[in-house]
């Protein structure tokens, strides 16, 4: 029995590898997160479709790439996936209010979450989410991560990618993003959905400022 848990386990594991190999080189289709929120949404509406648009590295604005990694991720360039530091400073600042308010999950991260796992929050979760982060980073580069990421993000409800994100708030492409409007589109990702409900919310307005500072001392890869 131990051995049949092993060879699945290590089977599953060759599954994630394959994937990322291929995805190291050719874009991938829908996302695990992305069709189980197409599911939840038809659940309302059956023909209710995801607004997503794939566009390469080169047309995706400079400014959201300096904006998102400021926002979510400040040591991206430089960390092997997984910041320790962050994490530990997201989990004294959690203990000390006594709920979660800060996350201390890097754009791999969130990216091998959103590739291939649920929502559900275990420690079971957490370990394949680690494992997956540093295949990622051991196949791909940065520059391939980060692209991946910004097609594959939720920017609203039923709102995926930069390119999807920027026409459902601005009306422009992706690469016509402003540095103005990059910032208050990396303030959203924490709650996208929300935000995309409330976009005169306060708080998005000094989450957008503070992005806003930040972004300019970013070099994206």
């Amino acid at each position: 029995m131990l051995l049949l848990a092993f060879t699945a386990l290590l089977a599953l594991q060759l599954w994630y590898f394959g994937h990322i190999l291929w995805w190291s080189r050719f874009d991938p289709g829908p996302t695990r997160f992305m069709r189980h929120e197409l599911a939840r949404l038809r659940a309302d509406d059956p023909k209710r479709r995801l607004e997503q648009r794939w566009v390469p590295y080169a047309q995706i604005s400079v400014h959201l790439k300096r904006a998102v990694i400021a926002a979510e991720d400040a040591n991206f360039t430089e960390h092997d996936g997984v910041d320790w530091d962050a994490i530990e400073r997201a989990y004294e600042q959690n203990r000390r209010r006594g709920r979660v308010v800060r996350g201390g999950s890097t754009i791999t991260m969130q990216l091998a979450k959103n590739l291939f796992l649920s929502g559900d929050r275990s420690y079971l979760r957490k370990g394949q989410e680690l494992v997956i982060t540093y295949m990622l980073e051991t196949v791909m580069t940065k520059r391939r991560i980060l692209e991946l990421y910004l097609n594959v993000a939720e920017w609203g409800v039923g709102v995926f990618g930069a390119e999807a994100g920027a026409r459902h708030y601005y009306g422009v492409s992706a690469a016509q993003l402003g540095p103005e409007q990059a910032a208050r589109m990396a303030a959203m990702l924490p709650r996208p959905r929300y935000y995309d409900a409330h976009r005169g919310s306060p708080a998005l307005a000094r989450r957008t400022a503070i992005v806003a500072r930040w972004m300019g001392a970013v070099d994206p890869p």
